[in-house]
């Protein structure tokens, strides 16, 4: 299959993914509001129990992890060009966006103790 003909399906997948991932998000979050209310829980209690599942620490997690993926990709680019081995950069996405997750995770926890004291 030519390259040209490959690229163009690029875009069109995805469109079609991101949409996917759109409408089984809202898909789901409906259900689970059907859901409740079929238990019988009146509107303050759907809200209490929606504002309880909210992450306060959610965009930190997300700002941790987005700059450890982006220190990998930048340092398993320079180490492509320097070494001229094409594994580096995926190498180093993965392992930096490990330690991301882990650092997120004990910047979040060390925060959480700190709001319990």
């Amino acid at each position: 299959m030519n390259e040209a003909v490959i690229a163009v399906f690029i875009p069109i997948v995805a469109i079609v993914v991101t949409g996917l991932i759109f409408v089984t998000f809202f898909y789901f979050r409906s259900r689970e509001r059907q859901l409740l209310i079929e238990k019988g829980l009146d509107a303050e209690s759907i809200k209490e129990f929606f504002e309880s599942k909210k992450d306060p620490f959610r965009m930190i997690k997300i700002g941790t992890v987005a700059i450890a993926f982006g220190l990998g990709l930048g340092l398993g680019m320079m180490l492509h060009d320097v070494t001229g081995k094409e594994y580096w950069t995926p190498f180093a996405i993965f392992f930096f966006t490990g330690i991301g997750f882990i650092a997120a995770n004990l910047v979040t926890r060390k925060l959480q103790n700190r709001k319990t004291e």
